[in-house]
């Protein structure tokens, strides 16, 4: 049985770091002041999102994601419908830089995930673990808990810097020119709680990469990157940092710009500062979508960002840590615990053969090896997390990393153990095969847990792994090497935008039923540290993902040229080629009474959501309207998708502005009909009037973000665009025409309840 708050505060006292104490004291304080409601709730939401205690969604107890469900011991504490977090339980994140873990500290994660949550921990792609089902009166002890063997949750959401990615391959990679660990660690130690960095309208997202060639690090889709180089001066080489700013996924994501393609390790932390200080001065506060420093960057441009923030660097007071941080860091070097060694003969073992052919890497150091561990869908158990902890210690010093993939790599693991090492796995059940390739399928929670969640993307993984793993030797290498990334929502917690193949949840409405969707994404490419992102080209049933799937892999097997790379073939064959395969899986839905399956999403029997039309002719020819119109509007912004790929930016551009004027018209004839696209000022001021004063568009999470999509489109209408401004502003149109439809989804819903209650 858990002990109380009380019990384990006293049991640590002394233990922990005197601030760190009184900062969950006083976080314990403020849940009581709050449950009393004494407390204002959105003061205390930012507070308790800082320290990594988020609300979720929550069904009855149980995850529906094609894996297992669970029954929770205090199931009879939750509410149903809707909830706070005072009578449901909720998810703490727990804050992982660059993914370092001990075994102590994955003993102490076994006991947490059985005392305070379902006996599961879920390793995302920040590298972080997660706790579901936590209820925030516990979090305090947690907490405590958690810091007594080095880990924190401060900062592990809200506007604050999140956790410090990191390739965790660094230090052993072949391929990097130095360990890069101890300046993550610098990085992490530096911003964490800093003065500097407490003033943000919106979160900060740093990473270390050991390379530019892997996406193990992921430099490119972060607010601010750092990869390793080396370079000779005077005869005498020197290490330093590639600096790239303004990246991020989301809903409208932008690769990261160059601020300095060689800076000293020295200036990293005072650099880093003084970012910090010119986001929190400049940065937007009153709008969200628009508060990252990616938006920023943009505002002010390259140039007039960096002389800022270099301004800044010049007047910062000398600050000690600056050096204290990186002081013979060079000396940094982990040790193994067993002597280098030789691959021992397998004796025709198939599935250790495969498991090394696909979960091992060679280190740097000649005879040693990285094993990585897959995790299907980042989950692993208790007893799992035990038995990984007591692995650690049998065969390394407890050199064990989570990864952007969420997965873990053991790390100096001599090759004479690894038959060793693979019994201790498989008889844990961690031995799974396919780590990094088409298998190791990227979920975030989706509809499991999260708020936001539109489709199930961890049912769709579970059941496109299992399809996968069924086919085993027979795919193809070139298929083996693709990644696949699945969101949940548009807001790419899945990484769907850098995958080979991406998909994120949508909904639509067919025959009167919502259906759970998926738009398909391509032209993303994982290497080069998310080196480019992709476009959705059509939304598709969810039940029909796996045959879009096979669909677009025999299309690359039969088309690609030699040893093509996916993204690549993308490129060269384009996406009106590929659309073409999939458009037949967009047609002839089968009748809900005879099919009620394709109604329901991924490894969740229930209705995904029920409806009646309405018998009334003139409901029936808005709704045959309005569907006509955003089709057309679909079909136009990815129309604008091939003008950008044939290097036409400017019509892409035009293209994509009509998009959102055609489905924001759609919205306004729902009420006034004497309205027409080619007048766009009456297209938009109908809406705003209609829609936007009103706030009936505004989206239940994310409020008025995309219909300001819409009026900056509109302001800029005639303006040049180039490559890159011309794919965000096709971005901004679909995820704008994605918000009509939810609104309409939304009008449709009140008016059935209304008629229903009358």
């Amino acid at each position: 049985m858990k002990a109380s708050n009380a019990v384990w505060k006293e049991r640590l006292r002394g233990q922990l770091p005197p601030q760190l104490a009184e900062e969950i004291d006083t976080f314990e304080t403020e849940i009581e002041l709050r449950s009393q409601d004494k407390a204002d709730e959105k003061v205390f939401a930012e507070t308790r999102l800082r320290r990594g205690v988020y609300g979720q969604r929550y069904d009855n107890g149980q995850r529906h994601d094609g894996t297992q469900s669970r029954d929770l011991p205090f199931a009879d504490k939750v509410t149903k419908g809707p909830h706070t977090m005072w009578d449901a339980p909720g998810m703490q994140r727990i804050k992982i830089p660059y993914g370092g873990l001990n075994p102590e500290q994955l003993e102490l994660l076994a006991e947490l995930a059985e005392e305070y949550s379902d006996g599961i921990a879920h390793v995302t792609t920040r590298q972080d673990i997660q706790l579901h089902f936590i209820h925030i009166e516990d979090t305090p002890a947690l907490m405590r808990r958690l810091a007594a063997v080095g880990i924190t949750t401060r900062e592990a959401c809200g506007n604050s810097v999140r956790n410090v990615t990191g390739c965790p391959y660094m230090g052993v990679c072949p391929d990097e020119p130095f360990d890069a660990t101890p300046y993550a660690n610098a990085l992490t130690q530096f911003l964490l709680g800093h003065p500097d960095a407490q003033n943000f309208g919106r979160k900060f997202k740093p990473s270390v990469s050991g390379c530019e060639q892997h996406a193990c690090g992921l430099a490119q889709m972060h607010d601010l990157g750092l990869v390793a180089r080396v370079r000779t001066l005077d005869g005498q080489e020197q290490r330093g940092f590639k600096v790239v700013v303004g990246g991020g996924l989301g809903a409208v994501p932008r690769q990261a710009k160059v601020f300095d393609e060689f800076m000293p390790p020295e200036e990293i932390l005072p650099v880093a500062q003084a970012i910090a200080r010119i986001f929190g001065r400049h940065g937007e506060k009153k709008m969200r979508s628009r508060a990252r420093l990616k938006f920023l960057i943009e505002k002010m441009g390259m140039e007039e960002f960096k002389t800022a923030v270099l301004e800044e660097r010049a007047k910062l007071p000398e600050d000690p840590r600056w050096t204290d941080f990186v002081r013979d860091i060079e000396n940094h070097e982990e040790q193994p615990l067993k002597p280098p060694g030789e691959l021992p003969p397998l004796n025709g073992n198939a599935r250790l053969n495969q498991w090394i052919k696909t979960n091992l890497r060679d280190q740097r150091q000649p005879g040693y090896v990285v094993a990585t561990i897959a995790l299907p869908l980042g989950d692993l158990t208790a007893d799992q997390l035990r038995a990984l902890a007591d692995i650690a210690r049998q065969f390394t010093r407890g050199t064990v990393r989570t990864t952007v993939e969420q997965n873990f790599v053991l790390r100096w693991v001599s090759k004479y153990d690894v038959p060793a090492l693979y019994q201790a796995l498989d008889a844990a059940g961690l031995s799974e095969p396919g780590a990094s390739n088409l298998l190791d399928i990227v979920a975030c929670p989706g509809t499991d847990t999260c708020k936001l969640g539109i489709s199930s993307s961890r049912g769709l993984a579970a059941e496109l792994r299992q399809r996968l793993a069924a086919k085993g030797v027979e795919l193809d290498q070139a298929l083996q090497d693709l990644h696949v990334k699945i969101s949940g929502c548009f807001n790419s917690c899945g990484q769907h935008h850098a995958a080979d193949i991406g998909f994120y949840g949508v909904s639509r409405t067919v025959q009167g039923f919502k259906v759970p969707h998926f738009q398909v994404v391509l032209g993303g490419q994982w290497e080069e540290n998310a080196g480019s992102y992709g476009l959705p080209i059509v939304a598709i049933p969810s039940k029909r993902i796996p045959r879009a799937l096979d669909l677009i892999t025999d299309y690359y097997l039969r088309e690609r040229q030699a040893d093509e790379r996916f993204p690549k073939f993308v490129g060269r064959i384009g996406k009106a080629k590929i659309r073409a395969v999939l458009d037949d899986l967009t047609k002839d839905a089968p009748a809900h009474e005879d099919e009620p399956d394709f109604y329901a999403d991924w490894g969740d029997p229930r209705q995904y959501s029920i409806g009646d039309i309405g018998k009334g002719e003139c409901a029936g020819e808005v709704v045959t309207q309005y569907e006509f119109e955003t089709t057309a509007a679909e079909r136009i912004v990815f129309e604008a998708q091939i003008h950008l790929e044939e290097g036409n930016a400017s019509q892409a551009a035009k293209d994509a502005y009509r998009a959102m004027i055609k489905s924001a018209k759609a919205l306004v004839q729902l009420q006034y009909d004497d309205v027409t696209e080619e007048d766009p000022d009456e297209v938009i001021d109908e809406f705003k009037e209609r829609y936007y004063d009103t706030e009936v568009f505004h989206d239940p999470y994310a409020g008025p973000k995309f219909a300001h999509y819409l009026f900056a489109a509109h302001e800029k209408a005639g303006q040049n665009y180039d490559a890159e401004s011309a794919h965000h502003l096709i971005e901004e149109s679909l995820l704008f025409i994605e918000a009509v439809h939810s609104c309409y989804n939304r009008i449709r819903s009140a008016g059935l309840s209304e008629a229903g209650a009358s």
